[in-house]
């Protein structure tokens, strides 16, 4: 029996996390996704004992293996992870630009990784999902990682109002954003604005406006089956029609035509396995 279940944690945590998943029995046609750089931040629970393999984009040869609680940081570039099937997980994700209170180092550090929670929290989370395999349902498990997280972290519950306007700013209408006019509403330099931004979000302000006109490219080739490259490359906000195939191609493995052949059920994950 499949399991898909969504929890929108309270105040004060909603601020910062956007929702928990749990999911169980997920059955797929494949085994393998590419998952495309998305701006999002989570930490995934596995309740299975096997590891879940990274493999490398182009060979799909394993190149890491995950084991039982891990965090993946923001991505510049595709991943390759399976696709979920027979996979029984909890995933806690973030706000976009709001992970860094949950993390002991600064974002930049997790970029493009996925990293083993041991290394991160220490025994902590590890015990969380200890807990977790011995809850009675759903709901408990979600009131549980919800009571642990605010008892870890509440006290460091905070965000930098100018980084979160930059990044609502960016997430929101990436196809009008200037960086340097944000910055001078910001009022910061641009040097020390690079600096708050990458600790907090863990990529510089124009690699995260990068992302989100790609995600904006992404969305406007899904809903619609007639595509005008030209007119998708300037209302996403990319310089030329040049650029948009460029950082399109780079973000996922494809020309924005050839992604536009691709089956997908769910938005960023394209299988390939």
């Amino acid at each position: 029996m499949m399991i898909y279940q969504i929890h929108i944690p309270r105040s004060p945590l909603d601020e910062f996390v956007e929702l928990f998943v749990y999911f169980k029995g997920v059955q797929h046609s494949h085994s393998v996704d590419r998952f495309l750089p998305n701006g999002d931040v989570e930490i995934l629970i596995d309740f299975h004992d096997r590891p879940q393999f990274i493999y490398d984009n182009e060979s799909l040869k394993e190149i890491q293996a995950c084991n039982r609680v891990w965090a993946s940081g923001l991505r510049t570039e595709p991943i390759t992870i399976p696709s979920g099937t027979d996979a029984e997980m909890m995933v806690i994700a973030f706000k976009k630009g709001r992970a860094a209170p949950f993390f002991p180092f600064p974002m930049q550090e997790i970029a493009d990784s996925v990293v083993d929670a041991d290394l991160v929290w220490g025994s902590g989370l590890g015990v969380l999902r200890e807990r977790l395999l011995g809850a009675g349902d759903t709901d408990e498990r979600f009131r549980i990682v919800e009571d642990f997280l605010l008892r870890e972290f509440r006290s460091k519950l905070d965000v930098d109002p100018c980084v979160a306007f930059a990044v609502e700013q960016m997430t929101n209408t990436p196809d009008s954003i200037n960086i340097a006019k944000m910055n001078d509403q910001i009022g910061y330099s641009q040097k020390h604005f690079i600096q708050l931004f990458r600790r907090a979000v863990g990529v510089t302000p124009k690699s995260y406006l990068k992302i989100m006109r790609f995600q904006k490219a992404v969305a406007t080739i899904d809903a619609s089956n007639e595509h005008d490259w030209r007119t998708i490359a300037l209302d996403c906000g990319f310089y030329d029609q040049s650029h948009f195939i460029s950082d399109f191609k780079h973000f996922s493995g494809f020309t924005p035509e050839q992604y536009s052949t691709i089956k997908t059920n769910y938005q960023n994950y394209i299988p390939v396995g």
